[in-house]
């Protein structure tokens, strides 16, 4: 099974350099509407969504050969932390051009850009798992009536 992750990792990984979706100006060009709009992306995205969307039908109707059954994602609502999450993704790759797996791959070329959206990325990551844990652990003031 790992093997399997490994290898598709590097396939990805791959399609993202010969691409070029590891150029923050190739993602800014993309989000530049009004200015000289690229429309590389678009075309990396449909790409993907047409070699994925087959086999994804192809494997809903299967069964997996190493576990008892799939497990696919499941609805979620929406909620403040999502719309957050969201915001702040958005935020950032409209800034900095980096999405976070191109970024990833990105760190092989030793760009400074690269290396510290990288470790801003990896530190946000972490202060947001500290504070839900402090959030979690903290006693919730609660009114009752007596």
């Amino acid at each position: 099974m790992i093997p399997s992750a490994v290898l598709a990792g590097i396939v990805f990984a791959v399609g993202l350099v010969v691409a070029d979706m590891t150029s923050p100006g190739r993602i800014i060009g993309f989000l530049d509407i009004t200015g000289a709009w690229d429309p590389t992306l678009a075309f990396v995205m449909v790409g993907a969504i047409g070699v994925y969307a087959p086999i994804a039908r192809i494997a809903r109707k299967r069964r997996p050969l190493f576990a008892r059954e799939m497990h696919w994602p499941e609805p979620s609502v929406i909620d403040t932390r999502l719309v957050g999450g969201a915001a702040m993704f958005g935020i950032g790759w409209g800034l900095s051009g980096f999405c976070p797996g191109p970024a990833l791959v990105a760190t092989g070329t030793g760009r400074g850009d690269t290396l510290i959206f990288v470790g801003t990325m990896v530190a946000g990551i972490a202060i947001v798992k500290a504070l839900a844990l402090v959030l979690v652990a903290a006693p919730r003031n609660r009114r009752t009536d007596s």
